[in-house]
């Protein structure tokens, strides 16, 4: 009596190569990258012509990745991404030092522009410069590091609240957050400091959290000739999409923003 042949949903090579880890991870990851923006619940059958393993090998995978979080079974039986890979992004994103890719984009920024180039976070109800690097000209917007502004002024003042967490209802309101979160730049004419005009825009990181917004500021005087401000929009918009980059967020909005802004330039100042 002879044996009885594998079967054909499990063939013995299959089953074999399953003994090496590489194998395992390899296959484990397959099934993570089947799932998209697009298709964010699937089948087993689905994830089985997604990445071309058997079903009963899918069902092993996706068992093991069920228990350590990486997937959930849905009620439908259907299958989608667990909560571990967010978890992971975070700490992808907290890994960044922040400062070696903001310092060398300000520098390159305050050198293009010829004014003072800013990095700014959100402090309860202040912005706090983090990062400035100033021009060698004598007649210069002065921003302290540490400093507390308040976050209700300014254009990287602006950004920070279109921009803050929606359940952030202790910030005063902007009235113009919509058209900065939809041009991705802000623009201020005085209101710190009436002689001093800055442009500004947000940095992102993985999953589009906020890092902070980088700012040029000078000489009111200074910005309001020709199309200065315009070309200072250009330029924060620009350092801040390459830090974005840098930090691995989504750098799409913001070219859709410069092409914004070469249409229709920016809003007429007060």
């Amino acid at each position: 009596m002879t044996d009885a042949a594998p079967s054909p949903t499990e063939p013995t090579a299959d089953a074999a190569s399953d003994s090496s880890g590489v194998a395992v991870l390899d296959r484990a990851f397959a099934l993570l990258a089947a799932f998209d923006a697009d298709s964010a619940r699937l089948t087993l059958s689905e994830l089985s012509r997604r990445t071309g393993l058997y079903k009963s090998t899918v069902l092993r995978l996706l068992g093991a990745l069920e228990h350590g979080g990486f997937v959930r079974r849905l009620p439908d039986g259907q299958y989608a991404v667990g909560p571990q890979p967010l978890r992971l992004a975070a700490v992808y994103q907290r890994s960044f030092q922040v400062g070696h890719v903001i310092e060398p984009l300000l520098e390159q920024l305050s050198t293009a522009s010829g004014e003072t180039a800013s990095f700014y976070v959100r402090h309860g109800l202040e912005r706090v410069a983090l990062f400035r690097v100033e021009p060698a000209r004598s007649v210069r917007a002065s921003v302290q590091i540490g400093k507390g502004y308040a976050i209700g002024q300014g254009a990287s003042g602006k950004v920070l609240v279109a921009f803050a967490p929606q359940d952030a209802t202790e910030l005063p309101p902007v009235p113009e957050a919509d058209a900065i979160r939809a041009q991705l730049w802000a623009v201020s004419w005085g209101e710190r400091d009436p002689e001093t005009a800055s442009a500004a825009a947000p940095v992102f990181g993985v999953g589009g959290a906020l890092q902070g917004a980088l700012a040029l500021s000078g000489p009111r005087q200074r910005l309001e000739q020709g199309d200065t401000m315009r070309n200072a929009c250009r330029q924060v918009l620009e350092a801040a999409r390459n830090a974005t980059a840098a930090l691995g967020g989504n750098v799409s909005s913001f070219n859709q923003g410069l092409d914004l802004l070469a249409r229709e330039g920016i809003t007429p100042r007060g």
